[in-house]
């Protein structure tokens, strides 16, 4: 960890006294139950507090799988018992919640995860138990192994998916090793049961305890994060923070929320500012901007002249330039006055660590890595690891989430010319470590080591799977598009009960075949689209050809269409051309707004939903 502790000192050393020494504000202490309160309301999750009647929380609920139903469960007994010790009223019991069965003496939720009530199939709408004669909250998912989030899939259990050798004990492998983004990752773990044994965990220098990963091909696609509306993505980290603690809670390891010291940020400025302060200073000049644009003048000038300078973060540069480049940037960058021509990618790699370093809350979320410890010390397969990670990235907020996603971009551009720079992405992840993962804290050396070592860790994870970390799990997405469904069920009140039930025994493959075709082609679910069966309306309002009917079949996929409007397009016109920067995009439905990867099947993933519209158009960089 040489690089790691001499970046330590560099930073006391080079204090550049601009800005004064942050104090932390003063924080409350706060109790259990108050801790359990704010994660609540983190997940989407706070009508379980005000005792509010909301679609969104009910909708939510609905679609958890067993074990992100008992973390819930976990947190709401806790919050409860917590606010009776405070002689606090109006507390309702997590039964009334879930529809729990009273339990014989002794028993909890913890030690029966997966003991729901059965659901009232014929007195409510499905998913919906009511509580002093009003809707309460939605019931979970029934008692079934579960498959791409919930969804039952009969003679199918999820060992089948991965066994307890292959999964968590086994060495880790030379060659690639296959991932699943279809079933929860809670899921699997709660499926091995020889989890106990496992190993601890050593991080060593060498590459090749890094396993090379390959996702899974469905017919779903792949999706980026990128690739759903702000509203989806926002249920996204809901669900990924409900999935982490999940995950966390099958080894038995707490995710504590305990507070971390923060600073308040500045108003103005460059260094100190929040991020979603930044771009929203830099989205009046770019409304599209997604990254703060003064990081991707620091990218850009390291990579004009920087890459292939040896010890490119490893330099300090001139204290007295960095000081004065810095002042000039908190007064003259916002109104484009700074001349830029002038610095040196040195000074660019000092300030650009100095950056983020100075956040007034860090990049990523220190106060999981004691969770993060204990699980590497545990768990000796990456697989464990990477899917943690994965929740992680996919919980963060939109704004550090795409920062993130473009600085681990940058620093394979650096790692891309190590035999020049000599910086590898051990280099980087062990420099960068007390950059991004910083604590206000006071640690022991011992202490810090252990930080600073599990914080590079994760960072050589996010570097070298950095392709994987920034798809959106299939299991995720299905919950979300079970939400949307829930939702807009709630808000009108339309199907009846049977004809609600009959979908679903449809969706899960229950009856048999022959019955299935002929419910999917009733009359009823036809009338609510104005185009035939298996035809969708593709709009393209940027192409010369801005409209087209396409009849699907079940090997459509998204870049068969894209081909169709190239072909249509390249007649006698430069349009063809255009088309290579577009995607197909499904908007509406029961989701938002949806990028499709080229490679999905059109009509086994979304059984042409008639309320969704299908557009072409340019495909939005981060």
């Amino acid at each position: 960890m040489e690089d790691f502790w001499r970046e330590i000192e560099s930073i006391k050393e080079n204090s550049l006294g601009v800005q004064e020494e942050q104090t932390p504000a003063e924080a409350k202490p706060l109790d259990e139950g108050e801790l359990e309160a704010e994660w609540l309301q983190d997940v989407g999750l706070s009508t379980l507090i005000s005792g509010d009647e909301e679609e969104g929380g009910k909708a939510l609920l609905s679609t958890l799988t067993r074990t992100q139903a008992a973390a819930v469960k976990k947190r709401y007994n806790t919050y409860t018992q917590t606010m009776r010790k405070k002689n606090k009223q109006s507390i309702r019991d997590v039964r009334d919640i879930f529809g729990v069965s009273e339990s014989p003496p002794g028993d909890t939720c913890d030690n029966h995860p997966s003991q729901l009530d059965d659901t009232q199939e014929e007195k409510e709408l499905p998913g919906v138990i009511k509580t002093s004669g009003s809707l309460s909250i939605l019931e979970t998912i029934p008692d079934v192994p579960a498959h791409s989030n919930g969804s039952a899939d009969p003679g199918q259990s999820v060992q089948n998916a991965v066994t307890d050798d292959e999964y968590l004990e086994r060495d880790i492998p030379l060659q690639a090793e296959e991932l699943s983004f279809e079933v929860s990752y809670s899921e699997m773990v709660t499926e091995a049961p020889k989890r106990n044994k496992l190993k601890k965990s050593d991080f060593k220098k060498e590459d090749y305890v890094l396993p090379k990963f390959i996702v899974q091909k469905t017919r779903f696609g792949l999706t980026e994060a990128g690739d759903l509306s702000a509203e989806d993505m926002k249920k996204i980290r809901h669900l990924s923070l409900i999935e982490l603690t999940a995950f966390f809670d099958a080894f038995r390891i707490q995710l504590k929320r305990n507070k971390t010291e923060k600073v308040k940020g500045r108003d103005s400025g460059i260094f100190g500012v929040p991020l979603t302060v930044l771009l929203e200073n830099d989205r009046r000049k770019d409304a599209g901007v997604k990254v703060p644009l003064v990081l991707q003048k620091f990218f850009q000038k390291v990579e004009e002249s920087g890459l292939e300078s040896e010890g490119i973060f490893r330099l300090s540069g001139c204290t007295a330039k960095v000081k004065q480049y810095r002042e000039e940037l908190d007064a003259k960058f916002n109104a484009d006055k700074f001349k830029w021509e002038k610095m040196c990618h040195r000074e660019a790699a000092v300030m650009l660590k100095a950056f983020f370093r100075e956040l007034p809350t860090s990049l990523f979320p220190v106060e999981y890595i004691p969770a993060f410890i204990t699980l590497m010390e545990r768990g000796p397969h990456i697989k464990v690891q990477f899917q943690a990670l994965h929740l992680m990235i996919m919980a963060l907020p939109e704004a550090n989430r795409d920062t993130a996603q473009a600085l681990m971009t940058f620093f394979n551009k650096v790692i891309a010319n190590e035999s020049k720079n000599r910086m590898s992405i051990w280099n980087i992840s062990t420099i960068m470590a007390p950059n991004l993962f910083f604590s206000r804290s006071k640690h022991s050396d011992c202490e810090e080591l252990l930080l600073a070592n599990t914080a590079a860790h994760i960072i050589r994870l996010m570097l070298k799977y950095q392709e994987m970390l920034w798809k959106v799990p299939s299991f995720l997405i299905a919950q979300v598009r079970r939400m949307n469904e829930a939702t807009m069920l709630l808000k009108k009140q339309l199907p009846s009960v049977k004809k609600l039930l009959r979908r679903k025994t449809i969706e899960r493959g229950v009856i048999s075949p022959k019955t299935s075709k002929v419910l999917q082609k009733s009359p009823s679910t036809r009338r609510m689209s104005d185009v035939p069966e298996g035809v969708i309306r593709i709009h393209a309002p940027l192409l010369s050809k801005v409209s087209m009917a396409i009849q699907l079949n079940s090997q459509t996929k998204a870049k068969d269409i894209l081909a169709k409007f190239q072909y249509e397009n390249s007649h006698g016109s430069s349009e063809g051309i255009k088309i290579q920067n577009q995607r197909l995009y499904e908007i509406g439905g029961n989701i938002g707004q949806h990028c499709l990867d080229p490679e999905a099947y059109i009509l086994d993933v979304y059984h042409v939903n008639p309320q969704a519209e299908w557009v072409i158009k340019p495909q939005p960089s981060v």
